[in-house]
């Protein structure tokens, strides 16, 4: 669908014209949707933007638009941005917040769109009855799915199936599980519609469109916050039956653009190399060597790289590299991650910082650590830069390599060291989604479809509804084919101690670490907490936060109460409808 790609920010803004504009935007005019849903060229410039409305939270360099796994327990945002944009992570929001509105209206403006297809496009004289049905049934997709996100958030929301008048949005809030219930219905008249295919393959013009295959995994995803695991299984096993598995290459090179078309993208954002068509991940993962100069605006959570096991599946533990490296304070402990050949000056203040200073090894210490993470899980090194491994940058206009050392010192020649935001502290930076050497030369953007949905977390969905019907050691199955692709030790391979699993709790606790280990980056795992229930633990714990990879806090995150696990109804639009009652504790 790369003509949709192209065409899709100019589609987006035909499609306003003819969008009642939610709550505070203007009026329905009924002469515009006359005009738009007078041709099919128009009409379909409507779907288009309906389409369009996903690429929000993967287009824009813009530090309003939040990054959802900076909410989970894998990452973190940079200290220069965290009290910015990310003070919900510091207990001091207020419902009044800009971040509350932003997102309302975001996920209502493609309820929106979807709405106006549905409802108008029935009376285009030029278009076939079967395509009338399919951009219906993909709008109700497309509909469903911001309902979803409006549901994960805020649990119950207003509903509206139809386009009003600014001054007729005034219903109450439905339930949550009424919400999950028509998210549902929505999927479930999109599986129906016999002009959805199963599945588009590479160099189909309609390729990025809704499929069946996505359709039955958002339903599958809705019956998971319902617990009802049965209808869950059910509806991920037909994933596969449409068609989707697993991409049979390396992890690392999954997330190409050579590869962003394979069997198992179940529903990706279209992306092209311009401004406000393409995937900003680069920029905003990436690091000051990363071509355009990257915004280096998250980095990987420290607890999270730690989690990463073996290969062989032992939990990883740095006793094992370093005996008593537990027992030491993060300072003392900050000498293991010191750079070979110290000059005085340094070894002086690494010295005051509270390095033990006795263990440095001056011609050594860069392979001694280096050793603690080759024999990791090999999404680790796909997924973060860790310190004394490489990193192809071209920002310089050329393509070079720079190597993560501490202390750091120039990232020119001769030393050609890896420079992101504040290297006064060594972090985790991304390698996930970012630009390699000079791959591409557009500054903000690259044309890397982002994946919404892929087959290797529907097998992990899958997993975890037949783990809580009690079925655990078929769980172990799909679990492993991800575990396989990935090039670790299976759960409970013959003789490896290390992977036994047993019950539903272990593989529960499993099925979590893996999701988490498989989707870093890709903006799904705040969700995936928020239903777990796991959030205010994993990304709360003691002293987590942004910190040196040594442990060292650079800030700590603060606990705001349990309101937090629900989003603030946007103070502004309590006040204009009184029907809307406001979520415990925000008042």
């Amino acid at each position: 669908m790369k003509a949709l790609k192209i065409s899709i920010l100019g589609a987006g803004l035909l499609s306003l014209i003819s969008c009642n504009e939610f709550l505070d935007r203007y009026p329905y005019s009924e002469n515009s949707s006359s005009t738009m849903f007078s041709s099919a060229t128009l009409a379909e410039s409507v779907v288009t933007g309906g389409y369009s409305n996903l690429l929000y939270d993967y287009n824009s360099t813009d530090r309003s638009v939040l990054n959802w796994d900076s909410f989970s327990s894998v990452m973190d945002p940079q200290e220069g941005i965290v009290n910015l944009d990310y003070n919900y992570l510091f207990g001091t929001l207020q419902p009044n917040n800009s971040m509350f509105q932003t997102y309302w209206k975001r996920f209502y403006e493609g309820i929106n769109r979807a709405n106006d297809v549905i409802e108008n496009i029935g009376r285009v004289p030029d278009m076939s009855d079967a395509t009338k049905a399919k951009r219906i049934a993909e709008c109700k997709f497309l509909r469903a799915y911001h309902y979803y996100r409006l549901n994960a958030l805020w649990r119950g929301v207003p509903y509206y199936d139809r386009n009003l008048a600014p001054d007729e949005y005034r219903l109450g809030r439905s339930s949550e599980e009424e919400i999950w219930r028509l998210v549902v219905k929505d999927c479930t008249d999109c599986i129906d519609c016999s002009e959805i295919p199963d599945r588009y393959v590479s160099g189909n013009a309609d390729y990025g469109r809704v499929t069946r295959g996505a359709a039955y995994a958002l339903r599958g995803k809705a019956y998971m916050w319902l617990k009802q695991y049965d209808l869950a299984e059910a509806d991920f096993g037909k994933v596969g039956e449409c068609g989707y598995d697993l991409y049979t290459g390396s992890y690392e090179s999954l997330f190409t653009e050579t590869n962003e078309k394979c069997e198992e993208m179940v529903f990706s954002v279209q992306m092209v190399e311009e401004e406000g068509q393409g995937n900003a991940f680069s920029n905003n993962y990436g690091n000051y060597c990363t071509v355009g100069y990257g915004k280096y605006q998250h980095y990987l959570n420290v607890n999270f790289i730690d989690s990463f096991e073996e290969v062989d599946g032992k939990p990883f533990s740095w006793d094992d590299y370093f005996p008593g490296y537990s027992s030491m304070t993060p300072e003392a402990r900050s000498v293991y991650f010191l750079r070979n050949g110290l000059t005085d000056t340094e070894k002086t203040a690494m010295s005051t910082y509270g390095a033990d200073m006795s263990k440095y090894d001056a011609l050594g210490n860069e392979v001694r650590l280096r050793a603690a993470y080759e024999n990791r899980d090999p999404r680790l090194a796909a997924i973060a830069i860790t310190p004394y491994s490489t990193y192809d940058g071209g920002a310089s206009g050329t393509v070079v390599t720079y190597t993560s050392r501490y202390p750091y010192r120039d990232w020119q020649a001769p030393s050609l060291d890896l420079r992101y935001g504040n290297n006064a502290y060594m972090l985790y930076p991304i390698r996930k989604f970012v630009t390699k050497g000079r791959e591409y030369t557009n500054i903000g953007y690259n044309p890397v479809d982002v994946p919404i949905i892929r087959y290797a977390d529907v097998l992990l969905s899958q997993a975890e509804a037949v783990n809580e019907q009690g079925r655990w050691q078929e769980a172990v199955s799909y679990v492993n084919r991800v575990r396989n692709r990935a090039g670790v030790a299976l759960l409970n391979a013959p003789g490896n101690t290390n992977t036994k699993v047993s019950g539903v709790e272990e593989m529960r606790a499993r099925i979590r670490n893996e999701k988490k280990w498989e989707l870093a980056c890709e903006e799904q795992l705040y969700f995936e907490e928020l239903r777990w229930g796991t959030w205010k633990t994993d990304k709360f714990v003691a002293k987590n936060g942004l910190q040196n990879v040594w442990g060292a806090p650079v800030y700590t995150y603060i606990w705001g109460g349990d309101a937090y696990l629900k989003w603030a109804i946007p103070q502004s639009e309590v006040e204009k409808n009184t029907n809307i009652k406001q979520n415990e504790g925000w008042n």
